[in-house]
């Protein structure tokens, strides 16, 4: 038996979600669509990451019970619904796919190509990409009219946004479709154009690359910058520790989507955050970046 349906207005719907890559963002998206009834299949090459992020959900999912978010029984039901595969083919028969490997686009072209050859023919595939053309993901499969940006937020859990990119092959099934997921899982929708970085990167990464400028040049330290955008500006975060929390090899591909999409010199990518890439200092991944995470407490780097 099919595990999709058409309903009235022609949009599929979602019961057995795929997602590969079980990092941060992989497992955040493992989480919100078993806790919503859905059925998931988290995908990645090491069995040893799978079990980290079983380990992960299962912590978030409990901190949600002690919280009195979600009950006991909703946290058990949400991980029976999760099952784990090291190879592309465990996919086989989900309706829906979601890409959330790192921000690289010959990467994710490949992992395209690859799962395309076992998915079945009505199965839509989306890419969690922050930054990368959708157009040109799509190109990479064989189905460009099933094809559709799902981009989630850091940390997927806690964050209520989802944009939404159409390529321009992208066909109004698709689209509906991925809106009633989204909706589903409790998210908002905001609906981007295929533009390099889409909505919310597009204004928070340069402003992040210009924090680090401005402390590149001097005009303050890591913690007075930080300071000044928590306190001057009510962000919850300031941008360097932000940077952090992302990944600064990710701010640093991001910041090179937009500098080479957009063919303007106000995104070029700060030295600085160029060096500390170089140097393997990624942020809270490698313990090391804008801030020093090995002790007991972050100590700012510079």
């Amino acid at each position: 038996m099919r595990a999709v349906r058409v309903d009235d207005n022609m949009a599929v719907t979602i019961n057995k979600v795929g997602v590969i890559g079980s990092g941060q963002m992989g497992n955040g998206i493992a989480h919100v669509a078993a806790l919503a009834g859905l059925d998931v299949v988290l995908n990645d090459v090491s069995s040893d990451r799978l079990k980290s992020a079983m380990a992960t959900i299962n912590g978030h999912l409990s901190r949600q019970v002690a919280k009195k978010g979600i009950t006991e029984d909703a946290r058990k039901q949400a991980l029976d619904r999760i099952t784990t595969s090291e190879t592309l083919d465990g996919l086989a028969d989900c309706d829906l796919v979601i890409e959330t490997a790192v921000e690289k686009e010959e990467v994710k072209r490949k992992i395209f190509h690859d799962v395309c050859a076992v998915l079945k023919p009505e199965a839509i595939v989306a890419t969690n990409s922050s930054s990368i053309s959708i157009t040109r993901l799509a190109a990479s499969t064989d189905r460009p009219e099933k094809f559709i940006g799902i981009h989630f937020m850091n940390p997927v859990p806690a964050m209520e946004l989802v944009e939404l990119i159409r390529g321009i092959a992208t066909d109004d099934e698709t689209f509906d479709t991925a809106k009633e997921f989204v909706t589903r899982v409790g998210k908002q929708i905001a609906v981007s154009e295929d533009f390099p970085a889409f909505i919310v990167n597009r204004i928070l990464l340069p402003m992040i690359n210009e924090a680090i400028y401005t402390l590149y040049e001097g005009v303050g330290n890591v913690e007075a910058i930080d300071a000044a955008m928590k306190l001057g500006a009510h962000h919850p975060m300031g941008p360097l520790e932000l940077a952090d929390f992302i990944g600064l090899d990710t701010c640093l591909s991001i910041m090179q989507v937009l500098h080479e999409g957009l063919a303007d010199s106000k995104y070029r990518p700060c030295p600085l955050l160029v060096k500390y890439v170089e140097a393997g200092w990624l942020g809270r991944k490698s313990q090391r970046g804008f801030y020093d995470y090995r002790g007991d407490k972050p100590v700012p780097t510079r």
